[in-house]
């Protein structure tokens, strides 16, 4: 069978417009205007953001673009961070008509396709140039956007929502997979990488450092929702000694008592899913805000890798076409679903089926520079409030599966596609 032709960066460009598009037809048209998560902006913002940024960043640095609205340019070109901000008060009357951010949209994209149509880039443009880099950070940041607009949908009411295609019953998956340890072997892990790969990355991915890790031993699989059911009947939300002062004060704060995506009724624990409400899955990954997972690593009486010990446990692992991620599922699977990616170690289920909490605050990496074009994409996160996730979800695109991918988010955000592993 002849090998298909790669697509160019602007076809993958207009393949990502899709996949946003696709997404936010799940949100009932009148329903636009929500916030289903108080600490973000209201739906409509996001979609006039993703071609706000790609203006933006085009504008004078790959070719001249013109605005069709540079109130509106202004207007959605940056999100909120949750940490130390107040809660947005803004009401749907503070925003602009529908017609009017779809109008922007439409000619923006326009405007975009016709300068693209004569670069003709290939998928294999050296990614340090100019116009490469600049195409992959507009493909791979609407990408990012598409999975963290699934945690703001998550929580819209179902109603508020129709569901894509056929609707998929999840299967009732009662078995629990018992916890194991693997143990890893001492050795060296480079994080980070150079330019001189020739491969896209986010500026944090750059610069690379050497660590020697002493051996050590790290769960086979992600916590599951049975063995996280345990430490809550164990009384883990309520043991001071299990959380540190900051996550406390969150949980007490929030009156936290649960993982965000759990609710309970008559019949036990269930579990919110995109578009409807099952029985537990015990099998499932559990998702949880990192002070969650490491009040149950602490209850374990273990504690959350590191970076680095993340990375030298999944030595060998390759995602491959039984991983749960790029959009292939609303949901995920079982743990110990994918033994045929498993590092050389035997740690498995490493990329996909959820992000992974890691006890490494983002920071930067020797040598660290910023992307001149987009310095606070990663520089105003090195807060030591942010912690480094690996591996990816099910909602994470294909090209951010990759080891040196790092993502970050809060230690008190619990709507994110993240799990975790214990170490000891």
């Amino acid at each position: 069978m002849p090998l298909l032709p790669s697509p160019t960066l602007a076809e993958r460009l207009a393949s990502a417009r899709s996949a946003s598009d696709a997404l936010f037809d799940i949100v009932k048209p009148d329903c636009l205007y929500e916030r289903p998560i108080a600490e973000r902006h209201r739906i409509v913002f996001y979609i006039g953001h993703l071609e706000a940024f790609d203006r933006n960043l085009f504008d004078r640095r790959l070719f001249d673009l013109p605005s069709p609205d540079p109130q509106l340019d202004r207007l959605f070109a940056f999100g909120i961070d949750p940490v130390g901000s107040a809660l947005p008060t803004d009401t749907p009357a503070d925003w602009p008509s529908l017609a009017t951010i779809r109008n922007y949209v439409r000619d923006v994209r326009e405007r975009i396709d016709a300068q693209l149509a004569s670069l003709d880039l290939p998928l294999d443009a050296p990614a340090h140039d100019a116009a490469p880099q600049l195409l992959n950070v507009a493909i791979e940041h609407r990408l990012m956007h598409v999975e963290t607009l699934c945690y703001m949908f998550h929580q819209l009411p179902f109603e508020q929502k129709r569901e894509p295609g056929v609707r998929a019953t999840p299967s009732d998956d009662r078995r629990t997979v018992p916890a194991s340890m693997v143990a890893v072997p001492a050795g060296r892990v480079e994080l980070g990488m150079t330019a001189k790969r020739g491969v896209f990355g986010w500026d944090n991915e750059f610069g690379e450092d050497a660590v020697d890790i002493p051996s050590f031993e790290i769960d086979r699989h992600m916590v599951n929702n049975a063995a996280f059911l345990e430490f809550i009947e164990d009384g883990g939300y309520t043991n001071r000694a299990l959380w540190n002062d900051a996550d406390w004060a969150w949980k007490e704060a929030t009156q936290v008592t649960h993982p965000a995506f759990w609710t309970v009724g008559e019949t036990g624990w269930r579990l919110r899913t995109m578009f409807d409400e099952i029985r537990m899955p015990l099998s499932w990954p559990v998702y949880v805000s990192h002070a969650e997972a490491s009040a149950f690593a602490r209850w374990r009486g273990a504690r959350l890798p590191s970076e680095a010990q993340w990375q030298r446990a999944a030595h060998g692992a390759q995602p491959d076409e039984t991983d749960n991620f790029d959009f292939r599922n609303w949901n995920p699977t079982s743990v110990d679903a994918t033994p045929a990616s498993a590092s050389a170690w035997g740690v498995e289920g490493l990329y996909g089926n959820g992000w992974e909490w890691t006890s490494t605050p983002f920071g930067p990496l020797p040598g660290f520079k910023a992307f001149p074009f987009y310095e606070g994409y990663s520089a105003n996160f090195f807060d030591g409030q942010h912690y480094v996730m690996k591996g990816g979800s099910p909602l994470t695109a294909r090209c951010m599966v990759r080891p040196t991918f790092r993502n970050w988010f809060q230690a008190h955000y619990p709507y994110t596609y993240a799990g975790f592993r214990c170490v000891s």
